[in-house]
Parts: C-alpha cells; structure tokens; sequence
C-alpha cells in the first residue's frame, strides 16, 4: 500500500479551509463570537502565524490517524510490521492486498468514516469540554459540527487519494 503525501498534506489544509467558512459572520462566526464573549477587536489581536501554523501542524496529526480509520488497508500492512516489512511479508499477504488492497478506496467512503470520527469522537469530546467550561449547546453544536463536516472531508481526502 502506497501513501500519498501529498494527499495527507492536503487533507491537513481542510481544517484552515472549512474553518474560514464555518467561522465566517455569515455563517455561524456571529453565533461562535456572542458565545465566547469575543468582538471582532479581540479576534485581531493573538499572533496568527502561530495560530494557523501550529493549526496546520495539529491537522496532519489528525491525517495520521484519519489514514487508520478510513483506510482498511492499513491494518493489514500493520499486521505485518508495517511498511518496512512489506517485502518479507508472507505471500497470503501479497494475495490479500492482490484481491483487497483498493477495496473501498473511495472519497464516500472517507468521508463516510470521517464522518463517524467526528460524530463519535469530535462531539463527546467537545460536548465534554463544552459542558465543564458551562458553555451552551449552541457552542457545542457550532463546534462539533464544523469537525464532522471537516473531518468528513479529510477522510474523503485521505481515503480516496492517499
């Protein structure tokens, strides 16, 4: 099994991308602001080469283990010890991904699975985050809801090109 790189380094910009969208006032950044008592003078202060490098930094993070979850094919190349030990992996491995190794390499299926990555994973965590910090349902959901559809993308990325 091949990685792409260059589709992980893709998938990480979604986050950037989706973000810019999400958080836009036209979209749900009003909504996000009046939650966490933020004007738009507090939003442009902070540095923003530290915020969006380090954001970006986090992303490919998350490809590492997006590329787990929404490509099958990485359990079997795990099972024999990875990539460094493909070549003297058995044959029943070679037949495996001979007969399996582009099975459901798709975007819809990425994405599907990313999907589920934020659905079961994004919105616990910030709902638990979100309940402790006393914030509303509506900062719950805006959160959450950017991270399914972002990671939906980057698993479609991830899955469909890596």
């Amino acid at each position: 099994m091949e990685i792409h790189f260059s589709a992980l380094l893709l998938a990480a910009i979604v986050t950037l991308v989706v973000g810019f969208i999400w958080y836009h006032p036209k979209v749900f950044g009003t909504i996000w602001m009046k939650e966490n008592n933020f004007t738009e003078d507090d939003l442009k202060t902070g540095n923003m080469l530290k915020i969006f490098g380090f954001t970006y930094i986090f992303s490919l993070m998350i490809t590492v283990i997006l590329m787990g979850l929404t490509i099958h094919q990485s359990g079997a190349v795990g099972m024999v010890g990875g990539p460094p030990l493909i070549e003297t992996a058995k044959p029943s491995f070679k037949a495996f991904m001979d007969d399996y190794g582009t099975a459901y390499r798709t975007f819809k299926h990425g994405a599907l699975h990313g999907f589920m990555a934020g659905l079961f994973f994004a919105l616990p965590i910030v709902g638990i985050n979100g309940l402790f910090e006393r914030k509303s349902w509506k900062y719950i959901f805006i959160h959450a809801g950017y991270w399914m559809v972002t990671l939906a993308l980057m698993g479609g990325i991830i899955c469909g090109f890596a």
